[in-house]
């Protein structure tokens, strides 16, 4: 099967290999588009491995279908994704949304996933709180932002430029703000603070984030866009009784990423075939052009999700 494989110099390389082998409960799925994320740039980058046992090709999240029952499903990887076909254990599948092409669908998985489990499993956000997120217009925060304004939180969002505070608000955001020409901080307070932060930024942010947290308040770190250390005040944080949570979705076990895609069908595939909800796709390419896909995550600036494609399935 054709896959995009990881170089010694951390460059991405299309290859023939074998196709996989499923192990215990797993199933084939013959993958029609891919998606793409930032843990993938990651990986080829050479600082995000693959668990133990999984594949080593980039790539968390795929639609296809099933090779036993012809199935149209998405699938969640801890690797793997950027091939033709893929083993995954069969609780990791999701059926695609009613009336959802395959294309949009390769995008869905990863990011409602993890918001899914951030938001309502980790961080318990209700209706009538405030939600801050950072990044309101990538794959994760376009989804964040119309999720939670679907759970009826308020939301606040960050984005990197003037025109992407016009899109964030569309997506769901009362309120936007240009990182760039804002203090963050100051017009966060003014607005009231917020209940719950979702952060991919990381150690550099995490001074500004506690900060900015009402009592009793959660921040989310997902990421660690801008570096993994940073200072904490906790005299600040436990006047406020706060907490920080911080989590990562690929590394969790087979039962409780079951767990969590069964909570993301429940909450989000209602709202997805509703209507309510969109999957923002700001670049559609062929596998093999990979790296023009990572290039546009890398530069941001994108709403939405990039998806590499694979010849011969639809």
């Amino acid at each position: 099967m054709r896959a995009m494989t990881i170089t010694d110099d951390h460059r991405l390389m299309p290859v023939d290999i074998p196709e996989p082998a499923p192990g215990p409960g797993e199933v084939l799925v013959d993958v029609a588009a891919a998606g793409v994320n930032r843990a993938d740039l990651a990986q080829v980058a050479g600082h995000y491995p693959p668990p133990p046992g999984t594949s080593e090709l980039p790539g968390l999240e795929v639609s296809g279908h099933r090779r036993d029952t012809g199935e149209a499903v998405v699938a969640l990887l801890a690797g793997g994704g950027y091939a033709q076909t893929v083993a995954v254990h069969e609780s990791h599948l999701l059926p695609v949304p009613a009336g959802m092409d395959l294309v949009t669908a390769a995008g869905l998985v990863e990011v409602t996933a993890t918001v899914v489990s951030n938001l309502t499993l980790e961080a318990r956000l209700t209706a009538g709180e405030t939600l801050l997120v950072h990044g309101g217009t990538g794959g994760i925060g376009a989804f964040a932002l119309q999720y939670a304004s679907a759970l009826g939180a308020r939301v606040l969002a960050t984005v990197g430029s003037d025109a992407a505070v016009a899109t964030a608000r569309e997506l769901g955001a009362d309120l936007a703000w240009n990182r760039r020409t804002t203090d963050v901080v100051a017009v966060v307070r003014e607005a009231g603070g917020a209940d719950v932060i979702l952060d991919v930024v990381g150690g550099p942010a995490l001074g500004d984030n506690v900060r900015m947290l009402r009592e009793h308040g959660r921040l989310v770190v997902i990421g660690t866009i801008g570096g993994p250390v940073g200072e904490l005040d906790l005299g600040r944080l436990m006047a406020r009784r706060a907490r920080v949570i911080g989590t990562t979705l690929r590394s969790r076990g087979i039962e409780d990423k079951a767990r969590i895609l069964a909570a993301t069908r429940e909450r989000v595939w209602p709202l997805v075939e509703a209507g309510r909800i969109r999957v923002p796709v700001h670049a559609v390419l062929p596998l093999e052009q990979a790296a023009d896909a990572h290039a546009i995550l890398r530069a941001g600036g994108h709403v939405g999700k990039a998806v590499l494609t694979v010849a011969g399935t639809s």
